[in-house]
């Protein structure tokens, strides 16, 4: 491991200015960073410790609304009672994520920056657009079973978004709050990750520099019922080979609203706004479901070895449409 300097900040502001001007990262939890450090594909000059600022709450917004620090461990987040009561999907894909002692330790912050799982950006060695720009993607004509994308590729990047909490937010609909230099802004939650195009090592839309502060959750939808679908290959800590975020209000057996986000087949949190538009209006049945699913995945790109990936995917939208709409109208919560 690199030597880098360590700072403690006990205030944004102060987290901020100790950042700013350096090959910097902030440290909070640390699961994904340390180990990056400890591979040398990050190499910070400084790290700036956060865990002393005042960001690990989680408040009743006046409009309805759920903020969350950025601070919030995963864990505390997942069995916090507005959010199993209310966000119900949300605690389901927390609590699918990692194992038991990397929630106890992971942020909410450092979920949203999750960087990607690909084993040839990790290596430090093979070609990597996303680790060296211009050198190229070993990925696409490598092995790229599990964490790589069907959903979003380019030719330079095709590995996937490795977050449950992140598909679930984009299902439910979220604010990003950051602070930097130039102040406070917010970022709509489906805007802030990155497809990689031209430039996968631009993963997200915060700007040098910025500190992630709160995340905001959109206000519950009435009567909704929700649930997280994650199939992988053991049930035990392990990423998504294809997973579904489905929230589901019905008015009758009629679909009055639904949202849904892929985890596992996307090279960023996958909202599915195309399939929301055609199940509005529908009959909550298996053969619009089986509809809905198909149109999700119309544009998927298969490589060498993932392309079971798009049954897998539309397998556990149908199966989160269902589940969740079982859960509506009868005391389900998104």
């Amino acid at each position: 491991m690199r030597q880098f300097d360590y700072k403690r900040a006990t205030d944004t502001d102060g987290a901020i200015q100790a950042h700013a001007g350096q090959a910097a990262a902030y440290l909070a939890g640390g699961t994904t960073l340390i180990d990056l450090v400890k591979l040398d594909v990050m190499q910070p000059e400084r790290m700036v410790d956060v865990n002393r600022l005042a960001l690990s709450n989680i408040e009743d917004a006046d409009d309805g609304r759920l903020r969350i620090g950025a601070t919030v461990r995963n864990t505390a987040l997942a069995y916090d009672d507005r959010v199993k009561r209310d966000y119900t999907v949300l605690s389901e894909a927390l609590l699918q994520g990692a194992s038991r002692q990397l929630r106890n330790r992971a942020t909410t912050a450092g979920n949203v920056m999750q960087r990607v799982r690909c084993s040839y950006f990790r290596d430090g060695i093979s070609p990597c657009n996303k680790r060296e720009p211009g050198t190229g993607c070993s990925a696409i004509e490598g092995v790229n079973r599990e964490v790589f994308a069907v959903l979003g590729t380019s030719e330079h990047c095709i590995a996937v978004h490795p977050s449950d909490m992140c598909v679930a937010m984009a299902a439910i609909g979220a604010t990003v709050e950051v602070q930097g230099p130039n102040g406070t802004r917010e970022i709509a939650f489906g805007d802030f990750h990155k497809m990689p195009g031209n430039t996968p090592h631009i993963e997200h839309e915060l700007a040098e520099d910025e500190l992630i502060t709160h995340v905001t959750l959109d206000a519950p939808i009435e009567d909704a019922g929700s649930t997280y679908v994650k199939l992988r290959d053991r049930s035990s800590y392990q990423f998504a080979l294809a997973s579904c975020a489905a929230i589901v209000a019905l008015d009758g057996d009629v679909i009055r609203e639904v949202r849904l986000a892929l985890g596992g087949v996307g090279t960023k949190p996958w909202r599915c706004s195309q399939a929301e538009e055609q199940l509005v209006g529908a009959a909550a049945n298996e053969e619009n479901f089986a509809q809905a699913a198909r149109l999700a995945m119309q544009d998927a790109t298969p490589y060498k070895h993932n392309a079971y990936k798009i049954p897998l995917a539309r397998k556990a939208i149908t199966q989160a449409l269902k589940d969740a709409t079982a859960r509506a109208g009868n005391g389900g919560s998104i």
